[in-house]
């Protein structure tokens, strides 16, 4: 127990930006009839994202996809108040907060790069970092059961109509 103490994905969530932005996302999103974008969202997609790793066997390490996870969604709350891709802002964010970690370099632009495009659907079917989240990210939607599913702007398509997961 104790090497997951000060690993990166417990700098990241106890980090005072992460804290400050996470509390401005419940803040934002505290009358929200769709899908929320709290702590249970950050972390179905990290460990649906660690399911796809190991089934489609990537290797990639697991303190990156969470890290990304995590991090993913940060700035939803800036998209809500400025109107910016909520996806720039996460990445924006994240950078910060990734300074305060030990990934490497090379593993940060890693990181950075899968948040900037983990709404674009031209990522999907990557054997990557990147589809990996994409993918997950979708699925962790559970729309199967949601009570507003016919209210929802997400397309038919887009939506997780079956429980994978």
């Amino acid at each position: 127990m104790e090497k997951f103490l000060m690993n990166n994905r417990n700098i990241i969530l106890r980090h005072s930006l992460f804290c400050t932005h996470y509390q401005e996302i419940l803040h934002d999103e505290k009358d929200r009839i769709f899908c929320r974008h709290d702590i249970n969202h950050f972390l179905s997609v990290a460990r649906i994202a660690m399911i796809l790793n190991v089934t489609e066997k990537y290797n990639i390490d697991e303190e990156i996809i969470y890290a990304t996870a995590l991090l993913h969604d940060i700035g939803r709350h800036e998209q809500y108040k400025t109107g910016v891709d909520h996806a720039a802002a996460s990445t924006s964010i994240a950078k910060n907060i990734l300074n305060d970690c030990t990934f490497s370099s090379q593993e940060k632009k890693l990181i950075l790069t899968a948040i900037s495009c983990h709404s674009d659907k031209r990522i999907e079917h990557s054997r990557s970092l990147y589809g990996l989240i994409y993918r997950a990210d979708k699925l962790s939607r559970n729309c199967f059961c949601c009570e507003v599913y016919q209210k929802c702007k997400w397309t038919d398509e887009k939506k997780c109509r079956n429980l994978i997961y």
